[in-house]
């Protein structure tokens, strides 16, 4: 091989080379941003699902009291057992967000 066909190899593989580190970079902001996305969007369904959850219980407490006839005692025994059903929520909430 003389000078010349070796220089223009060498050329050839720097422009190569050149052209495959811009695409691994390029790959890279792709990747940093798909993840950064990927994380925003899991953070988003977790509060959703929390929300979810939150109406779901809201939704069996009221079913209960609805199920329930009120009558004078009944409505204060009816208290009593919300107001128990609201703090073992509120447990579950703060056993949820540790």
């Amino acid at each position: 091989m003389n000078s010349n066909q070796l220089n223009s190899e060498l050329n050839s593989l720097e422009r190569k080379i050149s052209l495959l580190l811009n695409e691994y970079k390029n790959l890279k902001k792709e990747l940093d941003h798909t993840k950064t996305e990927n994380d925003e969007l899991r953070s988003v369904l977790s509060s959703k699902e929390h929300q979810i959850s939150d109406f779901q219980n809201k939704f069996k407490i009221s079913k209960i009291a609805d199920s329930l006839a009120l009558s004078g005692d009944d409505s204060t025994e009816l208290k009593q057992v919300l107001n128990e059903y609201i703090k073992e929520i509120d447990r579950c909430i703060a056993h949820l967000s540790q």
